[in-house]
């Protein structure tokens, strides 16, 4: 099985290096409020279907392949949508950035169903749901997306440019954006020089096949070993959560791996293999994606995941603002300590932290981001 979002869990593998002492106190305020009221996702039903509705009736997907929509509700401004990577689950995603996203308004997971998947059925959901957040509670949202989440993302908004139609946003935040299978096996090279890249390559050599018992066995013991490697720094880990934090937040990505099957695998990977680089956007037809404030968000060792000549790191690090007018494009770094891995929002939380809590207040009061 693929799992294109546990590669952060390679950096714990070193010594985070220097810690500041404001970290425990914001971990113990963090802990004493989540003690005070535990993160509760429930089951949001969607109030506006049409989208969804339209193509589970037109038969181009099932309800197998319909993602698990949780909400945690509050009555904030700004709600967020997450999409996460492969694995882990968007609620997990987001397990350590969930009380500042709270703070700003509820947040919405669409967790990829584990027995199957369709794009098309995954954007007509996240049309529903922008409808419903706008036109219902005049609150549109913004979309956090975090690795294949983000590629996800992107074409969503290519196609809505394709059909005429502008999503009501309120903002997007992209982090270690994966936009096509481009980023992980360069066009034409026998041997990807990434990690993940070899690990997927058998799924990428036969996109319409699913992939077999045994493939998807060695996929779900790789990732797996790379996670429990990381959790072993006990004492790193405790800056950033709690024992009993830690053995929810294992539980729950271990549950994942195992559940996500064959057909679950290998359509998502049928889906990014679909998706055009956002080179090929670069057409006045399809520019710009959108005009509300973005954020994109580079960790500054992504070589693990995305290859060093990836199409959407270098359209977006060089011409963010085509695809983006009011977007930034900026690298999470972390000096002194063990650099920043992609999509690592768990395991560098206080590296990624300050980005976003700005980015939220620039949009709450209207201010546009400035390039970095």
């Amino acid at each position: 099985m693929p799992a294109l979002s546990l590669a952060p869990a390679l950096s714990l593998l070193a010594t985070f290096g220097r810690i500041s002492p404001a970290r425990p106190l914001h971990t113990l305020i963090r802990t004493t409020g989540y003690r005070l009221r535990p993160p509760r996702p429930l089951p949001h039903l969607p109030r506006i279907r049409a989208a969804q509705d339209a193509v589970l009736g037109s038969g181009a997907a099932g309800p197998h392949q319909m993602a698990t929509l949780l909400c945690e509700r509050r009555n904030g401004s700004i709600p967020t949508i997450v999409l996460g990577g492969f694995v882990p689950d968007a609620t997990e995603q987001v397990f350590l950035l969930r009380g500042a996203l709270l703070r700003r308004g509820g947040v919405y997971y669409l967790n990829y169903p584990r027995n199957g998947f369709s794009a098309d059925l995954l954007f007509a959901q996240l049309d529903d749901l922008v409808e419903e957040l706008a036109r219902l509670h005049a609150t549109p949202p913004v979309v956090l997306s975090v690795s294949f989440g983000a590629g996800l993302v992107f074409e969503w908004l290519r196609r809505a440019r394709l059909a005429g139609r502008r999503p009501a946003l309120r903002g997007l935040v992209f982090v270690s954006p994966m936009g096509c299978v481009g980023d992980l096996l360069f066009p034409g090279e026998s041997k990807p020089a990434t990690l993940l890249g070899r690990t997927l390559k058998p799924y990428l050599d036969s996109p319409g096949v699913e992939a077999d018992a045994r493939q998807v066995e060695k996929s779900r013991t790789v990732f797996s070993r790379m996670f429990e490697a990381g959790a072993q720094n006990k004492a790193a880990l405790a800056t950033l959560m709690t024992a009993g934090e830690l053995r929810r937040l294992h539980a729950a990505v271990m549950e994942t791996i195992a559940r996500v099957d064959a057909r679950g695998a290998s359509e998502r990977i049928r889906a990014l293999v679909t998706f055009p680089s956002l080179i090929a956007s670069f057409s006045p037809a399809l520019l710009p994606l959108s005009d509300v404030p973005a954020l994109v968000l580079f960790a500054e060792n992504e070589d693990a995941v995305l290859d060093r000549r990836s199409p959407t790191r270098f359209a977006l690090g060089s011409a963010c603002a085509a695809y983006f007018p009011k977007g930034a494009c900026r690298t999470v770094s972390n000096p002194g300590g063990a650099p920043v891995q992609h999509a690592s929002l768990i395991f560098h939380f206080f590296n990624f932290l300050p980005h976003i809590s700005r980015f939220y207040r620039e949009v709450k009061t209207h201010r546009l981001l400035q390039a970095a």
